[in-house]
């Protein structure tokens, strides 16, 4: 239970150490985006590499080269689904969703809060961790695809370009 033999412990070492520099080598080859900060398909895919490695190490029916392969599999279809997010629209999307606007001119957007399931003490949150002191000088708080917060200032002068392609923001244009 403790102990077997080791023949097992060896195996562990030399395949653990074979299995992660083969990671990184596949991870360094894939470029920045595989590292990047996470939104849910990326957290997803981190989460199969950690799976696939974590594997690789424990099961003896599993060979490195079956490792890699893996590792190679889950890094290229990324690789393939950010490179598709890329050039449609849809699929980004699909893979990344939108942000949201939760609080436009120091108001509450219910709605949205409802939709995206975020309360408002964790917007008044937001704006204190950027720094200001009143949701009234607050222009925008926007949620973004990766779960972090955007607080925007009314003094950053909002342009509409900032704020296009988030759900719930309709240009000063459309609101006429």
């Amino acid at each position: 239970m403790f102990f077997n033999n080791w023949q097992v412990l060896l195996r562990t070492a030399v395949v653990g150490v074979s299995a992660y520099v083969s990671l990184i080598l596949l991870l360094r080859v894939s470029g920045k985006r595989t590292l990047s900060k996470m939104n849910a398909f990326d957290f997803i895919v981190t989460v199969a590499l950690g799976s696939t490695l974590a594997t690789i190490l424990l099961n003896r029916d599993v060979s490195l080269a079956e490792g890699t392969a893996a590792f190679g599999l889950l890094i290229g279809m990324q690789y393939a689904v950010t490179w598709s997010s890329i050039r449609a629209r849809w699929i980004r999307r699909l893979v990344t969703g939108e942000p949201s606007l939760l609080l436009y001119r120091g108001a509450f957007l219910s709605a949205a809060l409802r939709r995206v399931r975020v309360t408002e003490d964790e917007v008044r949150a937001a704006v204190r961790a950027a720094g200001c002191a009143a949701l009234d000088k607050v222009e925008a708080v926007v949620l973004e695809t990766d779960g972090s917060f955007s607080v925007i200032r009314p003094g950053e002068e909002v342009e509409i370009s900032a704020l296009a392609e988030v759900k719930g923001f309709e240009s000063p244009d459309a609101q006429a």
